[in-house]
């Protein structure tokens, strides 16, 4: 049970709302909240197949179909991961609204690359090689369940007070942006790390 919890609140941790919030703020600011909801439920349900894919394939989805080695995508997701963190320190969460994508795929770009992501894809395949099926798939449906819960009580939270307090609101998403990509930044390092040892252990 307790491995159980824990998986979960790797992969919530990863998902993060409080970096969502800042990444779908335009949305946040745009949508009522039923088109909102609908656009969030829809992101959740692709992601949750996606992240129980490949807990239950593991490794070799990439080995086996992708003719590649886990470790490298490890490397390659970290890099990704790493210059999106640098730039956020530097520019502002502006970076992160820049990659949401076109507004009219609004699923898509929500699901992609901040929850589809190369550190949620890697969490649920360690899932999936620490625990059982079934075990690994409601620890990812609670970690879902409870980020998409966050998001909401955000959204709801935004629409009550950003008339009133725009200002403060603004400088939320400014400050927690900037802070959250610290830790972006610094898992992205743990992952390269965590592939190159992969590699160097496992030479072709």
């Amino acid at each position: 049970m307790i491995e159980l919890i824990n998986s979960a609140s790797l992969l919530f941790i990863l998902l993060n709302p409080f970096l969502m919030s800042v990444y779908l703020i335009a949305l946040i600011r745009d949508l009522d909240f039923h088109h909102f909801l609908n656009v969030m439920i829809r992101a959740h349900v692709i992601s949750g197949m996606a992240f129980i894919l490949f807990a239950l394939a593991g490794d070799h989805i990439f080995e086996d179909v992708f003719k590649v080695r886990f470790a490298s995508f490890l490397v390659f997701g970290g890099l990704v991961f790493l210059l999106i963190g640098i730039r956020s320190v530097f520019a502002g969460p502006g970076v992160l609204i820049e990659t949401r994508g076109n507004p009219e795929h609004l699923t898509g770009a929500v699901t992609m690359p901040f929850m589809i992501a190369p550190g949620t894809i890697s969490a649920s395949v360690f899932i999936g090689a620490s625990l059982e099926p079934y075990k690994a798939a409601i620890a990812i449906l609670l970690a879902l369940v409870a980020s998409f819960l966050s998001i909401m009580l955000f959204k709801y939270i935004h629409d009550s007070l950003h008339k009133r307090n725009e200002g403060l609101m603004n400088r939320y998403v400014e400050i927690s942006g900037r802070v959250i990509a610290l830790f972006t930044g610094t898992y992205a390092v743990e992952m390269i790390a965590k592939g190159l040892e992969i590699l160097l252990h496992r030479p072709l």
